[in-house]
């Protein structure tokens, strides 16, 4: 059980994909317009229960509880050999040269 007033994470869902306009790619139609929002819980409940939150604005969020104590994971993917040859093009273009030291 998650106690009332623990620093949570919750999710949304704002659209479902019949309700998504038509002038969206294929893959993003098929896939629902979520929200995630991090707040206190205003009552104790376990994960994945509905839930609401006070948010550090002071609004106050439904969802569904997705994590306690959550953690940014920031990922820019995998290494792409291409833009190490990108960079060295725009410091030739913008500095004259290599403009590392």
């Amino acid at each position: 059980m998650i106690e009332k007033g623990s620093w949570v994470s919750i999710r949304r869902t704002l659209l479902e994909p019949a309700s998504r306009t038509g002038r969206l790619p294929d893959e993003t139609k098929e896939t629902p317009f979520v929200m995630w929002v991090k707040g206190r819980l205003e009552e104790a409940a376990e994960i994945g229960a509905p839930v609401a939150v006070i948010t550090r604005t002071g609004r106050r969020e439904n969802g569904v509880l997705e994590a306690v104590n959550p953690q940014y994971q920031l990922d820019y993917g995998d290494f792409t050999e291409e833009l190490l040859f990108i960079d060295d093009q725009a410091r030739k273009i913008l500095f004259g040269g290599d403009a590392r030291g």
